[in-house]
Order: C-alpha cells, then sequence, then structure tokens
C-alpha cells in the first residue's frame, strides 16, 4: 500500500475530526508539519500544547498558504465561504478535502471554486461520537471505521488515489460513493436519526422537563446523539434538506401506522412491527 507524505497540512476547523486527523498523519509519519485555523485561539492554542498542531494562524489565508494538504473539518456551512477566502493561496497540486456528512452540490461548488492546479476530493469518515471538541481526539479514531470519498467525473485521478491512500493507510475501509447518492444515503442512517433525537428530547420537555431527572439507560442511548453540535447539525439538516424531508414523510408514515395500531388495540400487528424492527437491528454489520 502507498504511504502518501505531505510536507505541510492545514486542518481548517480543529474540532474533534481535525484533530485526531491531525494525530493520525502525525503518528504514522506522513506529514512533516501541520497548521490549525479555526475561530477560537484559546482552543488552537490548547491543540499546540497538546501537540495536535505544530503552530496556528487565525487567518484562514495565511493557514494554507504553503500546504500541500487541507483538510476542512469546520461546519459545512461555513465551506464555501472558506473556499472563497483560501482559494488565491492555493498552489499545484495541492489536494483539498473533508470530512463533511454532506456532498451532493457542495462537492460540485468546492470543486469550482478550486484554482487551476488544485484538487477537491470529497470524503466522510463514519467516525467520533456525540461530544464534540479535542479533549476526546484520538490517533486511532479512524482505524476500523467506514469511510466514504466521493469522487465525481470532474476529480482529478492522482488526488483521489492519494486522499484514497490517506484513509486507508488510518485503517478506514474505504468506499466510493457518488455525492448525491451519499446524500440520499446519509438522510436516512445518520440526518433523520440525529434530529429524531434532538425531537424526542425537546418532545420530554414540552411534556414535563422534570421527567428527564428520571432517565433510564435506554433514554440516554437513544438520545445520546442529541449532544452533538447543533451548528453542526443545523447545516447538516438544511444543506441536505431535500432528501432529509423525503426521509421525515416516511418516518411520519412510520409513526401514523404504529399510532393506529396503538388505538386499535392490535398487538398482534404492533409486536409483527417490532420484530421487524429487531431483525433489522441485529442484522446491522453482519454483511
Amino acid at each position: 500500500m502507498r504511504k502518501p507524505f505531505f510536507k505541510r497540512t492545514t486542518i481548517l476547523g480543529v474540532g474533534l475530526l481535525g484533530a485526531s486527523f491531525s494525530l493520525a498523519l502525525k503518528k504514522n509519519g506522513f506529514c512533516n508539519e501541520v497548521i490549525g485555523y479555526g475561530r477560537t485561539e484559546e482552543n488552537l492554542r490548547k491543540a499546540k500544547e497538546r501537540g495536535i498542531i505544530d503552530a496556528f494562524e487565525n487567518d484562514p489565508l495565511k493557514a494554507c498558504t504553503g500546504s500541500d494538504l487541507i483538510l476542512f473539518s469546520t461546519p459545512v456551512g461555513s465551506f464555501i465561504d472558506i473556499a472563497n477566502k483560501i482559494k488565491s493561496s492555493l498552489g499545484d497540486n495541492v489536494i483539498v478535502t473533508d470530512v463533511g456528512s454532506v456532498k451532493g452540490h457542495l462537492v460540485s461548488a468546492m470543486e469550482s471554486l478550486m484554482p487551476e492546479g488544485a484538487f477537491f476530493v470529497g470524503g466522510h469518515p463514519i467516525a467520533g461520537s456525540a461530544r464534540s471538541g479535542i479533549d476526546t481526539a484520538d490517533a486511532e479514531l479512524f482505524k476500523g471505521a467506514r469511510c466514504i470519498i466521493t469522487p465525481t467525473e470532474n476529480t482529478d485521478k492522482q488526488a483521489l488515489e492519494t486522499v484514497t491512500a490517506v484513509w486507508e493507510n488510518l485503517g478506514s475501509r474505504v468506499t466510493l460513493i457518488n455525492p448525491d447518492e451519499h446524500d440520499k444515503i446519509y438522510a436516512s442512517v445518520s440526518h433523520l436519526p440525529h434530529l429524531i433525537a434532538y425531537v424526542i428530547m425537546n418532545t420530554v420537555a414540552d411534556i414535563d422537563s422534570s421527567f428527564l431527572a428520571f432517565s433510564g439507560q435506554g433514554f440516554v442511548d437513544t438520545t445520546r446523539i442529541a449532544s452533538s453540535s447543533p451548528e453542526l447539525w443545523r447545516d447538516i439538516c438544511l444543506l441536505n434538506k431535500d432528501n432529509l424531508l423525503e426521509s421525515l414523510e416516511i418516518f411520519k408514515k412510520n409513526l401514523d401506522r404504529v399510532s393506529q395500531y396503538l388505538r386499535a388495540y392490535d398487538s398482534e400487528s404492533l409486536e409483527k412491527d417490532f420484530q421487524k424492527a429487531r431483525a433489522l437491528r441485529e442484522g446491522i454489520g453482519q454483511n
């Protein structure tokens, strides 16, 4: 397996994923120097003190100047604005990639902002936790995790091979998927569950927020992802709203059907629904 190497890498957004990516590059000797950029200088200083990054800049343009690998790990809603700010710093053979949960039109937009000689390759590691920030950063975070890479007909083949090699060398299981198909898939298996987790929390609060003190492990497990960054998931939901709305309509139909079973005291149908769901849940990871 070819091992990639970069003289200078820029991490735009030094949170859990960005910090873990930096640590993984360093641990595997894939980079000489890592520069961080973020909105909070305190966080950047902490990242430098912990050896996650080697230096930092408060200006994304300065942070990207001279880098041959740039990773976007900010909320996806900020990608276009930052790309416009840094594009004049992108030299020949610079590879720009990301860890965002939305692709689709965003990939096309990012590709169009790349100057000649610079290449964008969309990426989405299926790793992380409900908690954000560098406190839980881990060089082994991506080992064994799936990573979706979303090439288009415009993707540079060598850049694609390099980004693929990075993730494979970090221990990820790489799958190539069309950007639009990616968004359709993850609207169902990621974006919908996050939205529902937020809604469950607010629903209980509307009933009586004092009930939350009586929560058991089942409730904690079900709503764990409601601890995720509201800003991050706001952007994801809005950028993938059409697919997400389709998923929500199907979810509503399932809720309506179960409601009918309850009203009719239809225990047989209710149990069949639960059995189907249980079998599907137990089948995850079997293929």
